[in-house]
């Protein structure tokens, strides 16, 4: 078969779980031996085109800068989506499937309009689907329009992946066109090594973006309340973005300076480290379509705290007491609370962890997810 792969981020020019998804299944499905083509944004310097065993990548769009202020910007996706339009009218009917991401959803409308002359099957990825709350939070009185939006991408036919039941749920009352599959799996296999003892003092880790849905000031404030039952608690902070001012605000106000670093974006091995010694990993995002970090943590034997949320997938990852905990009502205090009962517990909920990872970690590998996409054009 020649399938076109359609996303506008490529790996590891951009770095995410999406990217390490189209790139892992790019290479999947050429190593098939199908034949692969790969439409995406130019994201490298002229000098040094991309090379992926099998796959033929074409950029269809200009070099831009995906986010402002910690949002998506809008160019970039129309102009993407513009790139997929074109390049479709003219070479569409070389491919027997077109297999992209739901967002940015102007590609999927390309390619929905193009279906029936072109001839090819959609297979589309649906890492999230927003609710209408949720737009209305992000684009205030025009967020109607991202929920429109959306909902004619549900209305192009298609067969659909979802990572979670809380967007499957979502994508059948949107009354998608098409059959939806449901795939666990995304989660890479940790780097080699042993398990390691949780740090002494006892040592929080937080990894990601520092944007507003991020809601890293919640955890500043969750660790001032646990300091007051265990003064020696510490914090690292890794990441950057727009809301860092505040995170250090917040740092600022509480007397916090000397417990929490902030070294920003570190080296791999830096961060590695620093997850593998621990207390836990936390997570007080109010919004995740997957929940990466909490498969990451539980592969490194490190439960894992997330918040409860309407639009947080992460919940579903966590059973409590066996690989971490769900702060709920989304508070500091409650934070606070699950921070103390994983100082509690220590080595015995490391010990736990490490059994529910033992249990999932096939389900929730990305390669399980490969396989199941593999078979599917395979049969």
């Amino acid at each position: 078969m020649h399938i076109c792969i359609v996303y506008d981020c490529l790996f590891p020019w951009t770095i995410g779980g999406a990217e390490r998804w189209y790139r892992a299944l790019a290479e999947r499905l050429a190593a098939d031996g199908h034949q692969v083509t790969y439409l995406t944004m130019t994201q490298w310097d002229a000098d040094a085109p991309p090379a992926l065993p099998g796959v033929t990548i074409i950029p269809v769009s200009p070099r831009a800068a995906l986010y402002q202020d910690g949002k998506r910007r809008i160019a970039p996706p129309l102009g993407f989506g513009w790139g997929v339009l074109t390049h479709l009218a003219r070479h569409g009917r070389r491919y027997d499937v077109v297999h992209l991401c739901s967002f940015p959803y102007f590609a999927l409308l390309a390619a929905g309009l193009l279906r029936r002359v072109c001839g090819y099957h959609i297979v589309c990825d649906w890492f999230e689907i927003w609710s209408r709350d949720y737009w209305r939070d992000y684009l205030g009185r025009l967020g109607w329009i991202g929920w429109t939006v959306q909902s004619l991408c549900a209305r192009v036919r298609q067969r659909a992946h979802v990572f979670s039941r809380l967007h499957e749920a979502r994508l059948h009352d949107l009354r998608l066109n098409g059959s939806i599959d449901y795939l666990p799996g995304l989660a890479l296999a940790p780097a080699t090594g042993d398990s390691l003892p949780a740090r002494i003092p006892p040592t929080i880790v937080y990894a990601g973006r520092m944007i507003v849905e991020k809601r890293v000031p919640l955890l500043v404030e969750a660790i001032a309340i646990a300091r007051q039952s265990v003064p020696e608690l510490r914090a690292i902070l890794f990441g950057n973005g727009p809301d860092r001012p505040r995170v250090e605000a917040r740092i600022t106000a509480l007397e916090l300076s000397d417990y929490i670093t902030l070294p920003g974006f570190v080296e791999a091995e830096i961060l590695e480290q620093a997850m593998r010694e621990a207390l836990c990993i936390v997570q007080p995002s109010e919004r995740e379509g997957y929940g990466l970090v909490v498969v990451e943590a539980s592969a490194r034997h490190v439960p894992a705290i997330v918040v409860a949320a309407p639009d947080n997938a992460a919940v579903e990852l966590i059973e409590p007491g066996h690989n971490g905990f769900i702060a709920d009502p989304p508070t500091a205090q409650a934070l606070a609370d699950t921070l103390l009962m994983a100082v509690g517990q220590g080595a015995e909920l490391r010990q736990a962890t490490a059994a529910w990872y033992a249990a999932n970690a096939d389900r929730l590998s990305i390669e399980s997810s490969l396989r199941a996409v593999s078979a599917s054009y395979a049969g």
